[in-house]
């Protein structure tokens, strides 16, 4: 299970990050959200995972399944259309919460930046209020928005 919210935010926040993980993500369908991706974060081995989402919006099904090296190039390979580049910088928050601010496609002119915190149950997602040094900057919430995942994103622009 996924519970987070959303935003769509301008650039970097003005925090010290935590980490640094560089993302390749494509799609193989977007209704349910079926995925490929390869995660590189320094000093780490390379993750690569298949990933189903089911709909929703704060709370949804997500299985996450680990493949090797080897099944993510066959995967890579069968996709019709370029994969989404990320640069993903995490920062942590009170309460053991983790801020993860996404440049989504740099050099592409649909790129965008979005932010997500990810939380431990459904309440705590509806009660969080960002600290008041992010309100300005977690002030365009798109949690359940439709149109507004990456699916989505996917299907828009490749």
């Amino acid at each position: 299970m996924e519970i987070e919210r959303r935003w769509l935010v301008n650039g970097w926040p003005e925090l010290e990050h935590t980490a640094v993980v560089y993302m390749d993500q494509g799609y193989f369908a977007v209704r349910p959200a079926v995925r490929v991706r390869r995660e590189a974060a320094a000093g780490c081995p390379c993750r690569y995972v298949v990933c189903f989402k089911g709909k929703g919006g704060l709370v949804r099904e997500e299985i996450e399944l680990p493949v090797t090296e080897a099944q993510y190039q066959a995967l890579a390979g069968m996709l019709t259309a370029p994969m989404i580049q990320k640069e993903q910088r995490r920062y942590s928050l009170p309460g053991g919460l983790t801020l993860e601010v996404n440049q989504v496609d740099r050099d592409r002119d649909t790129g965008f930046f979005y932010a997500e915190v990810e939380f431990p149950h459904e309440e705590a997602a509806r009660a969080w209020r960002p600290p008041a040094e992010l309100a300005d900057y977690l002030s365009q919430e798109t949690t359940g928005q439709p149109g507004e995942s990456m699916a989505a994103y996917w299907a828009r622009t490749r």
